[in-house]
Formats: C-alpha cells, sequence, structure tokens
C-alpha cells in the first residue's frame, strides 16, 4: 500500500466551473498562471466554451480522474467578454422565440432557460416534458431562425429548480441554486427518522420533489438515537415506572407513558436507563425487569441463559449440554 501510494503521480490542475452553483471541473492549464474569478477558454467534450475560474491551483493524483484532462487554452479577451456578454442579453429574446415554435409545432414541453456560448457557435435550450417528445422538426425551424447550431436538453425538475432559482419554505435562496454542486440521494425514510410530518406538501421543496435539506442532519439524528432509549423501553422514572413513547431529538429528551395513562417528558441525561435484554422474554427465576439475576441471552451472544440467581443455568457456554430450569431457554441444537 506505502509503496503504491509513494509511486502515484501528482499533476496541476485548475478548476472551472461554467454555472454559479454548477459542478467544478478539472482542467490541465499547461503551464499558465490563473486567479481566482478570471474567465478561461477551454476545451470541453462539447466543444470551446469559457468557464470562470474557482480552483486557481491545485495538484492532485493521477489515479482520481475519471477522464483524461482537457486543457486551458487560453484566458478570455476582452473582445471574447463582450462577445459573451452580447450573447448573454440575447438569451431571454431565444427563449420568446422558440417558444412560439413550440406552440407552432404543438409540441407537449415546457421552456426552462436559453444558453449559449461565449462566441455563439451553439445555442442550447432547456426544458422539461413528461415523456419523450419528437423535435426534430423544431430543431430544422430553430436552426434556420437562429442561424447556428442548435441543441435542446431534457431536464428533471430537480435541474429546473436549479436553473430558475428561488426561495425556498425557509425564506432562504434556494440550496440547488446557490451552493449545493450535486443533488445527493434523499429518501422518505430521513423524514421518519427526524419524525416529520410525512404529509408531501410539508417536506416538498418548490421542484416537488422532497427537500434537499432532510439530509443536512440526519446522520446526527441517527448518532443522537444511538445514545438514546428506543421506544418501547420500560424506565424507572421518578414520577413512577413507564414506557418510552417517543424521543425528542432536538430536545434530547424522551416522553414516557406512566404505568397510570399520564405522560412525562424526561431530559436523557437525567436517566438510567434499564434495558431488557434481547431474547429473554421475562421470567419468575431470571427476573423481567433486566435488574438482578436477568437473562443475558443478548442478540447473538455465545452464552445461553446468564441467570445469576433463582435456578441453576446449564447454557452457559456455546455448546454446553441442557437448558435453564428456571427461565426455559433451551441450548440451540
Amino acid at each position: 500500500m506505502s509503496l503504491a501510494t509513494s509511486t502515484d503521480l501528482t499533476i496541476s490542475v485548475v478548476g472551472i466551473r461554467f454555472r454559479p452553483a454548477g459542478r467544478i471541473y478539472y482542467f490541465d492549464p499547461q503551464g499558465q498562471t490563473f486567479t481566482n474569478g478570471e474567465y478561461a477558454i477551454v476545451e470541453t467534450v462539447r466543444g470551446i466554451e469559457a468557464g470562470r475560474v474557482v480552483i486557481a491551483h491545485k495538484k492532485i493524483s493521477e489515479r482520481d480522474l475519471s477522464d483524461p484532462l482537457k486543457p486551458v487554452l487560453h484566458l478570455a479577451t476582452e473582445d471574447e467578454l463582450r462577445s459573451m456578454l452580447s450573447y448573454k442579453n440575447k438569451e431571454k429574446e431565444a427563449l420568446v422565440r422558440c417558444h412560439e415554435r413550440i406552440v407552432q409545432h404543438n409540441l407537449p414541453m415546457k421552456l426552462v432557460e436559453a444558453e449559449y456560448t461565449f462566441d455563439g457557435s451553439r445555442l442550447t435550450f432547456y426544458f422539461t416534458a413528461d415523456e419523450r417528445v419528437d423535435f426534430r422538426a423544431l430543431v430544422r425551424d430553430l436552426a434556420a431562425t437562429f442561424r447556428t447550431r442548435i441543441e435542446l436538453r431534457q431536464i428533471g425538475a430537480r435541474d429546473q429548480a436549479k436553473l430558475q432559482g428561488g426561495v425556498g419554505p425557509c425564506g432562504k435562496t434556494l440550496c440547488c441554486s446557490s451552493w449545493i454542486t450535486d443533488f445527493g440521494i434523499v429518501s422518505i425514510k430521513m423524514a421518519k427518522e427526524q419524525g416529520l410530518p410525512l404529509n408531501p406538501s410539508k417536506i416538498s421543496g418548490v421542484c416537488g420533489r422532497l427537500m434537499c435539506c432532510l439530509s443536512y442532519e440526519n446522520d446526527n439524528y441517527i448518532q443522537a438515537k444511538q445514545q438514546m432509549p428506543h421506544i418501547g423501553t420500560m424506565l424507572d422514572t421518578p414520577s413512577g415506572r413507564g414506557k418510552v413513547v417517543a424521543v425528542n431529538v432536538p430536545q434530547n429528551s424522551v416522553e414516557v407513558m406512566l404505568e397510570s395513562g399520564a405522560s412525562i417528558h424526561i431530559p436523557v441525561n437525567t436517566l438510567e436507563v434499564k434495558r431488557k435484554s434481547k431474547g429473554c422474554s421475562g421470567c419468575s427465576g431470571c427476573g423481567s425487569s433486566g435488574s438482578g439475576g436477568a437473562c443475558g441471552t443478548s442478540r447473538g451472544s455465545a452464552g445461553g441463559c446468564g441467570c445469576g440467581s433463582g435456578g441453576s443455568c446449564g447454557t452457559s457456554a456455546k455448546g454446553s449440554t441442557g437448558g435453564c430450569s428456571s427461565c426455559g431457554i433451551k441450548k440451540k441444537q
């Protein structure tokens, strides 16, 4: 392992971003020096494009690269920057004209954004649709209208929100349009883990999908719950014995229903939890509450019954014969 690490080749790269909150792509600087915030002309799989430098210099291991590095051709000149700004101002007009063509062709698609390359050599339209759309006739019409290469790209609801931006239920700018570069996995299980209402209107973002922020604190909830008594655990409280019916991670407390039927909230740090052993259903010989002389047949333990009182146990070691004369737990054959 150490030999392989010592022979790894380290190469210099520059990080380029093509959208404000888009992914960062690495390019070969070709010996050039850059400063964050500058625009550079780079070679990509889609052709020549202009991007903003966000990582002026970085060294990475060659094995971390999934594809060969494309080169940075040169810094954008003043003429190229003026051209890029000029085409940027034409994107809204292009969006309107494309929408008119879509209506004429009666296509079931919704336009989201138009994007020119810095030199106007390609015009890309982003759209959403519920199904696959045959837009070949539309592309020919648009190519004749704009006199440039046309590309139509279908995107999902999350990508639409990222492109258009907006304000979330929290009152802040959408995370996806301000700083999230890649969409992570968000599941309904995360909402359940955090005790959130399973109401789509409460846990969905403006895109109609589960909110990305459900994943931010999910690991903290899982870790915190491991240190808290589980629902169904029997506890001895100052108000009497009761069962845990709910946990509150933000307040670090549990809701306990007493034998009298009343419910109380108790901070976890004031509890001494006495959990009933897994595998022992309770018996008169070893005690059903987990207190003195409880059955030690925890899940996955090597031994059998660890009764310390009230009966002779014949399953104290794996493979021993007999069972427990008190609680009736028998050796697995």
